[in-house]
């Protein structure tokens, strides 16, 4: 099979990248990424070399880029998004480009290229719930102009499907830990900071929960719905893994053998979602998913990646620019 993906030199899609060509190797991956914030070449290195994958720099806006790509492939992956929220909060304009402009492109060419689309979401969409999970039909509730651009693609997605008959289906994942992982995510920049002895800004008390998932997991649900997910259908990804973000901190500081006084409680941001959650049991029963990492397990794994490939300079709280994960 040959794959298109999309911003796959972004963390989730680096990890599936890795994990389809290490578990499929006659597949073959074509990625094409933009280059933007979240990106990093170094996540890939390590293909340069192989035979069935190709890297394309460019942007999913590109309508007559777009158009060979889809040609030359199979089917597409569309991990491609503007993803953080403080920064879609500052300023939400290239959250509407990547991840409106960037999904109608490539449906509008699914129009005459018909191939199946897997579109990558998120639980974000539903927004803060006070109790209960999430299901497939809930909702959307978005609460920042991040997850509202990621409710806007599902919806134009849909849109298609049921005008145009496309074949697409929609994933939407909890939060994602593990290797790889950008910067100015919780975990990996807890990690850094504490085994540099530096302070770790947690928002507000800390108390808001999000669902964690090793990044693996997703990857694995992800293939399966690629290859038995029914057309027009979203499947919920999950862990069962409710964790308050002080909780995570406290635990890391643990592993890492560091005092709980540098955590450092900061003003909250506008819109803090307090808990997401997700009910899976959709995949779990018709495609017969489930996780296979531990909280635990998966969270020592990332701590040894992200010591042994950390650049090893001094790092900011407030670096959110550029990577620390060295060229491996």
């Amino acid at each position: 099979m040959k794959v298109l993906v999309t911003g796959g030199l972004g963390f989730i899609g680096s990890n599936f990248i890795l994990n389809i060509l290490q578990n499929n190797p006659n597949y073959t991956v074509t990625n094409i990424d933009a280059e933007l914030t979240g990106s990093n070449l170094a996540n890939l290195e390590e293909l340069n070399n192989s035979h069935n994958y190709r890297y394309v720099k460019g942007n999913i806006t590109n309508k007559i880029l777009m158009e060979k790509l889809i040609e030359q492939n199979d089917c597409i992956i569309n991990f491609a998004a503007e993803s953080f929220v403080d920064r879609s909060i500052l300023d939400a304009n290239q959250f509407l480009v990547s991840n409106i402009r960037g999904t109608y492109t490539i449906l509008e060419i699914l129009r005459t290229q018909k191939k199946r689309l897997v579109q990558i979401s998120t639980d974000e969409v539903f927004g803060s719930l006070k109790e209960g999970s999430a299901d497939e039909k809930s909702r959307f509730n978005p609460s920042n102009p991040y997850a509202a651009t990621k409710a806007s693609a599902e919806l134009l997605v849909n849109s298609y499907v049921n005008t145009y008959d496309l074949d697409c289906v929609i994933t939407r994942c909890t939060n994602n830990y593990g290797p790889r992982q950008f910067f100015e995510k919780l975990i990996p920049k807890t990690i850094v900071l504490a085994n540099q002895n530096k302070k770790i800004p947690i928002y507000g008390n800390g108390k808001n929960i999000r669902d964690w998932i090793y990044v693996d997991d997703h990857c694995e649900a992800i293939f399966k719905v690629l290859l038995d997910g029914e057309q027009g259908e979203s499947y919920n990804i999950s862990s069962n893994n409710e964790v308050d973000n002080l909780s995570i901190v406290k635990k890391i500081l643990e592993l890492l053998n560091k005092p709980f006084d540098l955590i450092e409680f900061v003003t909250d941001r506008p819109g803090h979602d307090l808990r997401y959650s997700l009910n899976s049991s959709k995949i779990q029963n018709s495609l017969k998913w489930n996780t296979k990492t531990t909280f635990n397990d998966g969270l020592q794994k990332t701590i040894e990646w992200i010591i042994n490939n950390s650049k090893g300079e001094n790092i900011s709280e407030n670096t959110l620019s550029s990577s620390p994960w060295k060229n491996s």
